[in-house]
């Protein structure tokens, strides 16, 4: 993967494939000492080792929008069909009905696999996750991703500890937490492809 410094703007718009970071110097799973005083930029398509993670380093997702369809299906398929998630629901306490939380965790874990595109061999936590504030219907969020800390495990992986948050379109992040994953090398990838 190529990282490429971009020292222009950090500023997103909902649209872009880019993601930026502006982190203070850290040092990177591989030992090396890497300067992310400037926006650090990667395409959403290219694959992001354990070598390429360091600590402070960031990723901000595109928006999605939050659609009643997009409720009453996953109250569908979850059997969670609480008045406050319905269309019509004048009851709500927050004035409207709101999505799940777990729908805006969800989201947030989809977007997620490609802010950044890392070569994830297994989720292995999820702590102190805050739901702060409602999504409601027709909101549009976005996920930032920070990688919080990065610890060796095995020979070919690095167990990788993320803030990750769901921002809506106003800036406010409605959710927030850790997630705990276990991400791949390039020598592990390289390794594993058939001859």
């Amino acid at each position: 993967m190529s990282l490429f410094i971009d020292s222009s703007s950090t500023e997103r718009g909902p649209s872009s494939d880019v993601a930026h970071s502006p982190a203070p110097a850290a040092t990177s799973a591989n030992g090396k000492r890497v300067d992310h005083q400037r926006s650090v930029i990667a395409k959403v398509d290219e694959l992001v080792y354990a070598e390429d993670l360091s600590t402070g380093l960031c990723w901000t997702s595109e928006f999605r929008r939050v659609t009643a369809a997009d409720v009453a299906d996953f109250a569908r398929l979850t059997g969670d069909n609480d008045p406050l998630h319905r269309d019509a629901s004048e009851s709500s306490p927050f004035g409207r009905p709101i999505a799940h939380g777990l729908l805006g965790l969800s989201i947030l874990a989809g977007l997620g696999t490609r802010y950044p595109n890392a070569s994830t061999l297994a989720l292995v936590g999820i702590e102190d996750w805050e739901f702060i504030a409602p999504v409601f219907f027709g909101d549009s969020v976005q996920v930032r991703n920070e990688v919080v800390d990065v610890q060796p495990h095995g020979r070919r992986a690095v167990r990788v500890r993320w803030l990750r948050q769901l921002i809506n379109d106003q800036g406010r992040v409605v959710q927030q937490g850790h997630f705990i994953t276990l991400v791949g090398s390039r020598s592990r990838i390289v390794s594993s492809k058939p001859r």
